[in-house]
C-alpha cells in the first residue's frame, strides 16, 4: 500500500487490483465479484486522490506489527479448531489481505470501531482497518472471527438463494463466541457487545420471528441493522446496528449451554441443530 500511494494516480487502480489478486482468484468461485469495485464502493482507502493521513496511518500499523498479530491469531485459531474437530474440512491455503480503510467512512470508523472483515469464502479473508487504539488491539481477533467463518463454510453448504437469517446470525454468534474462547470477553467486537438489556430483547424477538427468511438480498437488515440496510439500498426493518450479531451470540450461548459444546466444536454443525438447542423455532 505504501508503494501504491507513491505511484501516479492513474497507476493506482492496477496496483490495487494486483494487491487483491490472491483473493480475487479464490473468491471467483462464488460468482462474478470485482474486489476493486467493492473497495471503491465500500470502506477502503481512496486511490483517486491524495490524503495526508494515509501514510502516517500505514506507518502506525507497521509500528504496531499488525501483520504479526494477525498471523498469531490465525495460528492460534486454527490450532483450536483443528484440535476441537480433528479432520474438519478446510481450504488448503487461506489468503489474507489487510487493507487500509477510509477514515471518513461512518460504517468503518463509527459503527465498526475502525475494523471489520469478510471471511465466508473458504481460502480468502479480507480485513479492513483504520488504525485506532481499539482496532490495533483487536484486528487479530477479527482475523480469528473470519477464520471461523472460513472453516465453517468449508463444511456447511452456503447458497445465496437459500441461506436464511438463522444461518447468518448463528454464524456470527459462533464466530464471536469463538473469539471469546480464544482471548476472553474483551477480545470480542462491538458488533456483538453493543446491544444489551431491553433493546437486545426487542431485537431478539424481531430477528427470531424472521429466522426462516431466506435469500441473501433479504438478510442484511436483520443481520446488520437499519443503517447498513439503507446504505445497501434495502428496506429497514426497525433494528439497531449489528442486531443480528448480538442476537446470534445469545442464540449460540443458549446452544452452548444446552449442548455442553464449545464454539470450536460447533463450527460445522448444521444451523437447525444450533437453533433447536437454543429453543428457537424454525421450519428449515
Amino acid at each position: 500500500m505504501l508503494d501504491l500511494l507513491r505511484r501516479p494516480r492513474e497507476e493506482r487502480p492496477d496496483a490495487l487490483r494486483e494487491m487483491y489478486r490472491p483473493l480475487q482468484n479464490v473468491m471467483s468461485v462464488a460468482g462474478e465479484m470485482d474486489l476493486v469495485r467493492m473497495h471503491e464502493m465500500g470502506c477502503g482507502f481512496a486511490v483517486d486522490r491524495e490524503d495526508p493521513r494515509y501514510v502516517p496511518a500505514l506507518r502506525r500499523m507497521q509500528d504496531a506489527d499488525v501483520w504479526t498479530r494477525i498471523e498469531a491469531a490465525l495460528a492460534a485459531g486454527w490450532e483450536r479448531l483443528h484440535g476441537a474437530v480433528p479432520g474438519i474440512r478446510h481450504a488448503e491455503t487461506v489468503h489474507v489481505v489487510l487493507v487500509l480503510g477510509d477514515p471518513d467512512d461512518e460504517q468503518l470508523v463509527v459503527r465498526s470501531a475502525g475494523y471489520l472483515g469478510m471471511g465466508g469464502i473458504p481460502g480468502a479473508i479480507h480485513l479492513t482497518m483504520w488504525p485506532t487504539d481499539t482496532s490495533l488491539r483487536k484486528i487479530g481477533h477479527a482475523a480469528a472471527h473470519e477464520l471461523h467463518h472460513n472453516v465453517r463454510y468449508a463444511n456447511v453448504a452456503w447458497d445465496p438463494t437459500t441461506v436464511t437469517v438463522g444461518e447468518q446470525v448463528a454464524a456470527e454468534g459462533l464466530a464471536e463466541a469463538f473469539v471469546r474462547e480464544l482471548a476472553g470477553e474483551e477480545a470480542m467486537g462491538p458488533w456483538s457487545t453493543g446491544l444489551t438489556g431491553t433493546a437486545l430483547d426487542r431485537a431478539y424477538e424481531k430477528v427470531t420471528a424472521a429466522i426462516d427468511v431466506a435469500g441473501m438480498p433479504n438478510l442484511p437488515p436483520y443481520v446488520f441493522g437499519d443503517a447498513t440496510a439503507r446504505r445497501m439500498g434495502q428496506q429497514p426493518v426497525g433494528l439497531p446496528d449489528f442486531a443480528g450479531y448480538a442476537v446470534g451470540l445469545r442464540i449460540v450461548d443458549a446452544h452452548l449451554a444446552a449442548s455442553g459444546m464449545t464454539a470450536a466444536q460447533s463450527t460445522a454443525l448444521p444451523v437447525r441443530e444450533i437453533l433447536v438447542n437454543a429453543g428457537v423455532p424454525t421450519r428449515v
